[in-house]
């Protein structure tokens, strides 16, 4: 966050495999924050979301931060950064205590939330958030703050994210070279969960998925809170991309090109008459295809992936229990016919997720492919200060104006 000429900024930083975006919000006095700019810039130097080449990539984050900044016409400090890809581990934990002084104050609830996260992780990997579910006190459970109540054991349940140590550490490092200060780093679907769910959502019970163009990424929510993550490497953008040039012989460029301007997930929303231009590599002249042809190969690939989050949900036992059922954001989102496949094949409400949590930029708020982005802003505005030792102070912070911020606030906590 930068103060300059009475403005309080906020800035958010999604390192995806595709591009580089840097979204800008300014927090007013009254408490609302609204986006004022984003900056973009075609992404180099990452692999399914994880840095492979330093240099390369901290050159598109700086140009992504260039023209994020030429528009708001400030420089930023710090940013909030997202980070995904199926390194990311998701596990849920139980902690427990006696209370000493039978009244419930915030040293108990540090205590049972650190005896919830000592838990086992791999030397490889570190700890990006402890987030609450809810806390039982003398078997009374579904408790989301139990101070000032009187018991004798309180017992805490957590999800817990771990991330590599070395795509954590890479990811930082491309951002201070930029001349940036990490405040945090974010998962990402956590991020995009703050920008496009809903009070109903939370509570009846949502699958998030973040489709992006290096990974795939699930969270579930219900009761207000976290229950369940998960990342996917195997489908996402890319596969897809990829997986129409090999089908039709042709160059990432092109698939890439033809999958955006011309793809669709259903066949059945596509004129059958309708046909697009193949490029071919080489000297080959392009080709003709049926544009049902190319939107059957797509659907296929969409259909795969929703049969892992299928397997997945029924695996971890939250099929059942999803009542507001599925939002669909990122860029993979926008593939036309996404959405009304997703309802044929989960059998239930699907909806996109636009990012409309805050107000500003009509092109960054409206865009699903921009949630993780404005989300990470929005998470930006619920931390302040940006680095708290204790639990409570997060409880305890101001509201920021926003219902799903105010819900969230006291389940979503980093440890950076």
């Amino acid at each position: 966050m930068k103060h300059l000429r009475d403005k309080t900024l906020l800035a958010g930083l999604d390192v995806g495999t595709s591009k580089v975006l840097v979204v800008v919000g300014e927090r007013h006095d009254d408490g609302r924050v609204e986006i004022i700019a984003s900056g973009t810039h075609p992404a180099r130097g990452l692999k399914r979301g994880i840095v492979v080449d330093i240099e390369t990539t901290a050159y598109s984050i700086q140009h992504a931060v260039e023209a994020a900044e030429l528009m708001a016409g400030a420089p930023l400090r710090g940013v909030y950064v997202g980070i995904a890809g199926a390194h990311i581990r998701g596990i849920n934990s139980h902690g427990n205590v006696a209370i000493h002084h039978s009244e419930v104050g915030a040293r108990d609830v540090d205590r049972v939330l650190d005896a919830a996260r000592a838990v086992a992780i791999p030397t490889d990997q570190q700890v990006l958030h402890v987030i609450e579910q809810e806390f039982i006190l003398d078997r009374q459970d579904g408790i989301r703050d139990p101070v000032g109540m009187t018991g004798v054991r309180l017992d805490a349940r957590v999800h817990i994210v771990t991330a590599a140590a070395t795509a954590v550490q890479c990811l930082e490092k491309c951002t201070e070279r930029c001349g940036l200060e990490v405040e945090g780093l974010v998962l990402e679907q956590y991020a995009s969960a703050f920008a496009v769910l809903s009070d109903d959502d939370l509570d009846r019970g949502v699958c998030l998925l973040d489709i992006g163009a290096g990974s795939a990424d699930l969270a579930v929510f219900r009761k207000g809170t976290i229950q369940h993550t998960r990342s996917f490497e195997t489908v996402s953008g890319d596969v897809v991309t990829n997986h129409l040039a090999l089908w039709l012989r042709t160059s990432s460029y092109h698939a890439e090109e033809l999958k955006i301007r011309h793809g669709a997930a259903l066949v059945e929303i596509v004129p059958p008459q309708e046909t697009v231009e193949v490029p071919s590599g080489g000297e080959r002249a392009a080709s003709k295809l049926s544009r049902q042809n190319l939107a059957a190969e797509i659907r296929r690939c969409y259909e795969y992936f929703y049969e892992l989050v299928a397997t997945e949900l029924r695996e971890s036992g939250w099929d059942e229990a999803l009542g507001a059922g599925f939002v669909l954001t990122g860029g993979g989102a926008k593939m036309e016919g996404a959405i009304e496949l997703a309802e044929e094949f989960f059998h239930a409400p699907v909806r996109l997720g636009l990012p409309t949590a805050l107000g500003g930029l009509s092109e960054v708020v409206s865009n699903p492919a921009y949630a993780t982005g404005v989300g990470l802003v929005a998470y930006a505005a619920q931390q302040t200060p940006p680095a708290r030792a204790r639990w409570y102070a997060r409880r305890k912070s101001p509201a920021s104006g926003a219902p799903l911020w105010s819900r969230l606030r006291g389940w979503f906590e980093g440890h950076f």
